[in-house]
């Protein structure tokens, strides 16, 4: 088997050559379950490979599409690599989400095998079921029907011969993200792409077999994929994994585990920075780099960072379609203007496009084309036609750009917002809102929070005699909807404000509650 060649065609082996070389390197430590749990990069290996070959025997084909719902386990890695290896396309659940978009991302993807953590969220092993998909393997007990995860590796050859794909259309994997209305879309990665992508990381980026990184964030999300998992486990660095983020567990792990890295969205980081006492007694000097993305960050938080910790703070900006990661810090070694999303990646094009369709190089829309940028969202040819031009991904987001080729991020074209990490649409708050049966118009709008940037409020218009109040109200977004998109204030009004054309105010509204609320400082 020609693994040099393998790890360059099919991004399922990242770390084969290193566990080749040195199948007694560690490469993760596991913090699952209150327990620690190390992990080999020949161990990794030898699983990924027991994975692909259970799929396989049990009749999924390359190209066949898979449920991961797993935590934040090795597991989860060894599933999603162990799949490509195949040549079978994983589709990441977001566990947070409820059980009717997980529903609609099973159908529409066209799933025919699931592997599911029972735990992580009951209601995909419903869907799994309900929708008669033939390969079942779980993590717990999950009844009649299903196999146990061990039980399906126990059984399978290690000695895995992967089929013959073509790297530059065969999917590595089938993201979903949610599209300007909230309803999900898919995003196809292929294998190129991803290969291309996380070798420019371990060349642009520091990386090495003396690096750890701890990730804390959903392995479902970029965040934690492409900021640790598959640079450091490329390069033959290791990682270590929490369960999820508990401000006083992440910095103990930092600490004890000597981590050179840690990354995150600003509302971790804000968090930490009240652990003071703990920040004062723990010995931090193995951290070398601190990296905050996938939200607007503020630039006292960086300063406060980088004050506390006295390690280096950047920022980098990115979308799952994009690459993922398209600005950064420099290769040239400049220092990053700390309200700076930093410059351009030396291997990908960037450029800004004003409203008038024009290039600019101060402001605009930010546009980039490299070969990790999809060739278009999953079944979506009306939406590819307005976000992929020539190749070129329009992005959504508004950038300036400076003389010395940084850019600042100033917003979104539409109204998508960002609440600590995640994306929230209003239109999809809305609906949820207004399925509720007294509620008649809604308008949600998004007001600055003091550690998650921003967050949603709401103003509704009730029926005639009803009997929601707020608290109902928000109640009911938190039962049917994801924690993150729920108001965190809600105005009930007799009659939500319109427009002179008979539209709904939202300018209007978001300044009124913004002046109302102000700065939001708790989610209660």
């Amino acid at each position: 088997m020609d693994i040099a060649r393998l790890k360059q065609t099919n991004f399922g082996y990242f770390l084969a050559d290193i566990a080749a070389e040195d199948p007694g390197r560690l490469a993760m430590i596991d913090l699952w379950g209150g327990r620690e749990r190390r992990a080999t990069y020949g161990q990794l290996d030898e699983r990924m490979n027991r994975v692909a070959a259970a799929l396989t025997a049990r009749g999924m084909k390359p190209g066949d599409r898979m449920i991961l719902s797993v935590g934040n386990r090795t597991e989860f890695v060894e599933a999603m690599f162990g799949a490509m290896r195949a040549g079978i396309v994983p589709v990441p659940f977001n566990t947070r989400q409820g059980a009717g978009v997980l529903d609609y991302i099973a159908e529409n993807s066209d799933a025919q095998g699931a592997i599911v953590e029972i735990a992580a969220n009951p209601a995909v092993a419903e869907i799994v079921e309900r929708r008669g998909l033939s390969t079942r393997i779980a993590l717990g007990d999950a009844g009649p029907g299903w196999e146990g995860y061990e039980d399906a590796l126990a059984g399978a050859d290690p000695a895995f011969s992967p089929p013959e794909i073509d790297p530059k259309t065969h999917l590595c994997f089938l993201g979903y993200t949610s599209g300007s209305t909230g309803r999900p879309k898919g995003v196809p990665l292929t294998h190129d792409g991803q290969i291309w992508w996380t070798r420019c990381m371990c060349t642009h980026w520091p990386a090495g077999p003396e690096l750890r990184t701890i990730a804390a964030m959903p392995l479902y999300h970029k965040n934690a994929m492409a900021g640790a998992i598959k640079p450091r486990l490329w390069s033959g660095g290791s990682v270590v994994l929490l369960p999820d983020f508990k401000p006083r567990p992440f910095l103990e792990a930092l600490a004890e585990y000597r981590c050179t890295s840690a990354g995150g969205v600003p509302t971790v980081f804000a968090l930490l920075l009240e652990e003071k006492d703990l920040i004062e007694r723990l010995d931090f000097s193995s951290v070398q780099i601190l990296v905050v993305g996938s939200a607007p960050v503020h630039e006292e938080l960086m300063n406060r960072l980088a004050e506390t910790f006295g390690v280096t703070v950047i920022q980098s900006y990115g979308l799952t379609e994009g690459g993922p990661v398209m600005l950064g810090p420099p290769p040239d070694g400049r220092p990053v203007p700390y309200d700076s999303a930093g410059a351009a990646w030396p291997e990908g094009e960037v450029k800004l496009v004003g409203a008038d369709g024009k290039d600019h190089d101060s402001y605009g829309e930010l546009w980039v084309r490299n070969p990790g940028v999809i060739s278009g969202y999953y079944n979506l040819p009306e939406v590819n036609k307005q976000r992929i031009v020539d190749g070129w991904l329009r992005t959504g987001d508004l950038f300036a750009c400076d003389d010395e080729g940084f850019y600042y991020f100033k917003g979104r074209t539409d109204d998508m917002f960002n609440c600590g990490g995640e994306n929230v649409y209003p239109k999809e708050v809305e609906n949820l809102l207004l399925s509720h049966p007294e509620a008649v118009e809604a308008c949600v709008v998004a007001v600055p929070h003091a550690t998650k940037g921003h967050a949603p409020v709401a103003m509704v218009a009730l029926s005639e005699g009803a009997k929601a109040d707020e608290a109902a109200l928000r109640a009911f977004c938190l039962e049917h909807g994801p924690a993150y998109s729920h108001p965190r204030r809600v105005v009930v009004i007799d009659k939500v404000p319109l427009t002179g054309a008979g539209k709904i105010d939202r300018a209007g509204i978001t300044k009124t509650l913004s002046e109302r609320f102000g700065t939001l400082t708790s989610d209660r």
